[in-house]
């Protein structure tokens, strides 16, 4: 039985029983990567692959401090709230940045698209460390640090067993293949459970589910629906997500649909210009989200390639544009999924959100 997540009919895969309030009297409403179980003193958090329903979850004991108690022996014990953590990615850093956490994170890696003020101040004054890349950590830095944590996106493999060679608790944190933006947004529960702040991190999280849907009920009815793409050409290749992503849920909500909605992907695919030519020709919209340095324009993207001027999109002004060097998109979004939904309604269905200022996407003059 597929269980309605909200008004606008999100839908996630848990059944009946797991979508109530349990018999521990934990709910998680719209996340598909992650449960918790509360035990006599102590929780059981359990994350899994969203994208990947038969795999095994990975299960932590979350112990508060000073307390041993007796844990189930497949589960691997985090002292809580943890006071040393490491970020391996700008999704993971925005749950720390909302909660007004970012003294707990004492380690990240690229700070590429960086634009939180007081994460930069850290990193000057040396309150957080960088440790490196994927496949080439500083394994000195991060013995200083002594994390409690080490937070880690499972798509980026490099390094990781050295990492678990010192001991320090591995969670994967699955945000990013959530199928549904309030499925990504409501990991910052996760990361409240973390740092000993539950409570908060719920009362944010309900904030934001009750404006995203309430955006979401605008839409509901409407009756031209604009067809939306999204992506550019990079290496010869178009890459883009499939109609079952993230991306996708979010143009379905402000009331357009992706030019790949029929296809099963959740995750990424990998297209030539051909197949999205014959897909998107005459497509009313054209997302694109990049770091360009220098103004974005109509002759920009003409300039890149030729051919996209035969997209309708590029003839009739319909680029939806980001730029990643003016904007902290991938450290503020994944918190702001309401934002960004205001946002692409402000542009297919203006009406609906008058006063609306944009502030990820907008029309390209």
């Amino acid at each position: 039985m597929l269980v309605a997540c909200c008004a606008c009919g999100h839908r996630n895969t848990r059944t009946a029983a797991d979508s109530a309030t349990d018999s521990t009297g934990y709910e998680i409403r719209y996340a598909e990567g992650f449960a918790v179980h509360r035990c006599n003193g102590f929780k059981i958090l359990e994350v899994c692959d969203p994208q990947n329903k038969q795999g095994q979850p990975s299960r932590f004991a979350l112990i508060p401090r000073g307390e041993k108690p007796e844990i189930p022996a497949d589960c691997t014990p985090i002292e809580v709230p943890v006071r040393n953590v490491i970020c391996m990615t700008t999704l993971q850093l925005s749950n720390f940045i909302t909660l007004d956490r970012l003294d707990a994170v004492k380690g990240v890696t690229s700070t590429r698209h960086l634009h939180n003020p007081e994460m930069q101040r850290r990193l000057r004054e040396g309150a957080t460390q960088r440790i490196g890349i994927e496949g080439n950590f500083d394994n000195e830095v991060i013995l200083n640090i002594a994390p409690d944590l080490i937070l880690i996106s499972p798509f980026k493999r490099g390094g990781y067993d050295a990492l678990r060679e010192a001991g320090t608790p591995l969670l994967p944190h699955f945000g990013y293949k959530e199928p549904s933006p309030l499925g990504q947004a409501e990991w910052i529960r996760c990361i409240g459970l973390l740092t000993g702040d539950e409570e908060r991190a719920d009362s944010l999280f309900n904030a934001i589910a009750t404006r995203y849907n309430r955006l979401c009920a605008l839409t509901a009815e409407v009756e031209q629906r604009p067809t939306v793409f999204s992506g550019e050409l990079r290496g010869g290749n178009w890459y883009a997500v499939g109609g079952r992503s993230f991306l996708a849920q979010l143009f379905r909500d402000a009331g357009a649909d992706y030019f790949l909605r029929n296809d099963p992907r959740s995750g990424g695919v990998t297209l030539d210009f051909e197949q999205v030519y014959t897909a998107a020709a005459d497509a009313d919209y054209w997302r694109i989200l990049n770091s360009f340095d220098g103004i974005f324009s109509y002759d920009a993207l003409r300039d890149e390639d030729a051919r996209y001027t035969d997209f309708r999109a590029w003839k009739n002004r319909g680029v939806i544009y980001c730029n990643l060097r003016q904007t902290p998109f991938y450290e503020a979004t994944p918190m702001q999924p309401d934002v960004v939904l205001a946002d692409l309604i402000k542009v297919f269905h203006p009406e609906l959100v008058p006063d609306h200022r944009p502030v990820y996407y907008r029309l390209l003059p």
